[in-house]
């Protein structure tokens, strides 16, 4: 919640940059003032979005922001506080009841009529709303008498009630880059309201803190406080005397946010190499190794999209149908970190490694896919046999197309006895199952239909 929200079951009005004293956290005293401050989120600032035409054209509209943590939502609610002319109503999701809810909306539709002010009803969290107080949101939405801000890092297809969600615009924040998240330290580093230029930090220092991150630009703002900390308590300066520079370096950022540095550049020859070791050591069914290298690669802040990714080509290439579950886990996995995000998904990547880890192997699928696409390259064609092709369209039966053809279910067994391949490969074999796990299964039934199909009994 960022410490910005009044006592439990309040509503507070005004600006959030009451927030930006000299104490605060650094993380709010570097809160962007100005939608054209705000770093990353290109696709949000550029004129005729939702969100500049709702800061800068004052127009009255809803939005839902969605997106994960430390990406820009309570700090755009707090741009909409700065530079409308409006009245500014926050509402704590964690703590406000139903009444709370009604009572802000009441207060915007009389400030409306009465003095012809617009309100903007700012709701954090609003994934943490009960149905009804959602509900309650719905008539000042409807009517416009505020113009609602929800803030979510859930889904909100589940965590918004419909009603509400169709009355609204719903806008995507997305996380940062590695780059946003530099620029984002190096402002604070230089500018008056963060460290003020009196620091200096190292280039191994701030590579780590944009690691560390994640992409979330309120942590990385946390742990440079963190540093920036403990580099003045051990006094590693530079110069003499007012104009001495605190040196921020490596070992003290690592000292500071209790994290070693991980040695992983997602560009270079580390993210391969880990990379390569994790998928090798899934293949090899080391389930520990396997972990090893998922922790370091999810320590060093690599996309867990990618990682997903990985898992999901390797239960086709590494285990196919020696264990059929693998493919629908792996998917599931990559799902689930679309869907909640890290650190949650970080389990659901351990669950689909592990399940991967100790499954049965085959490269059956691999083998049989590169075999049948080599034929096709190396030009083994052929047209289709005259009894397959297709023959619902006038004219066809005077071509034979169609003739011949035996339709599998009233066969025995469900299998007919004809040539399905051209001519060129008739009778090539691209599957050959291995007798590993579920596929030793799958072995023996396949050869025994190979058969009666090609008629060899």
């Amino acid at each position: 919640m960022d410490g910005l929200f009044d006592a439990p079951g309040q509503v507070s009005s005004g600006s959030l940059a009451g927030n930006a004293h000299s104490s605060a956290p650094l993380a709010v005293r570097m809160r962007p003032r100005r939608l054209d401050e705000l770093v990353g989120q290109a696709h949000l600032r550029q004129e005729g979005s939702p969100l500049h035409q709702l800061i800068t054209g004052n127009r009255p509209m809803s939005v839902v922001l969605w997106g994960p943590p430390g990406t820009g939502k309570t700090t755009l609610a707090a741009i909409l506080s700065g530079q409308t002319d409006r009245d500014f109503v926050e509402v704590s999701a964690v703590s406000a009841g139903v009444k709370d809810v009604r009572q802000a909306v009441d207060a915007a539709r009389a400030q409306l009529v009465r003095q012809g002010r617009e309100t903007v009803l700012f709701v954090d969290e609003v994934h943490r709303f009960s149905k009804a107080q959602q509900d309650a949101l719905l008539p000042g939405v409807e009517n416009r008498w505020v113009s609602l801000v929800a803030a979510t890092t859930e889904n909100p297809h589940f965590s918004v009630i419909s009603p509400l969600l169709s009355r609204s615009l719903l806008v995507t924040l997305e996380s940062l880059t590695e780059d946003d998240i530099g620029e984002v330290l190096a402002r604070a580093v230089a500018d008056e309201r963060g460290l003020a230029g009196r620091f200096e930090l190292a280039d191994e220092a701030r590579d780590h803190l944009v690691r560390l991150s994640g992409g979330d630009a309120r942590r990385a703002l946390t742990y440079l406080e963190a540093a920036a900390g403990a580099a003045i308590a051990t006094s590693s300066t530079s110069g003499d005397g007012a104009s001495d520079v605190v040196v921020i370096d490596l070992e003290t950022a690592e000292t500071a946010v209790d994290r070693a540095a991980v040695r992983y550049d997602r560009q270079g020859d580390q993210h391969y190499d880990v990379v390569s070791a994790f998928i090798k050591s899934v293949r090899g069914s080391d389930v520990d190794a396997a972990l090893h290298y998922l922790a370091r690669m999810i320590a060093a802040g690599e996309d867990p999209r990618f990682i997903a990714r990985r898992l999901v080509i390797l239960a086709s290439e590494d285990v196919g149908l020696a264990d059929p579950n693998a493919l629908p886990i792996a998917v599931a996995a990559a799902q689930a970190v679309q869907l909640i995000g890290m650190p949650e998904a970080q389990l659901n990547l351990a669950h689909a490694t592990i399940a991967l880890a100790v499954a049965p192997k085959s490269n059956a699928v691999t083998n049989a896919i590169f075999a049948a696409l080599g034929d096709v390259k190396a030009g083994k064609l052929g047209p289709v046999p005259s009894h397959l092709r297709d023959a619902h369209y006038a004219g066809a039966k005077k071509l034979g197309h169609g003739k011949g053809y035996r339709y599998a279910h009233d066969e025995p067994f469900g299998i007919a006895e004809q040539q399905y391949a051209p001519d060129v490969v008739d009778g090539t074999e691209y599957y050959k199952p291995t007798a590993l796990g579920a596929e030793a299964a799958i072995k023996d039934r396949w050869e025994r239909v190979r058969r009666l199909i090609r008629g060899a009994r």
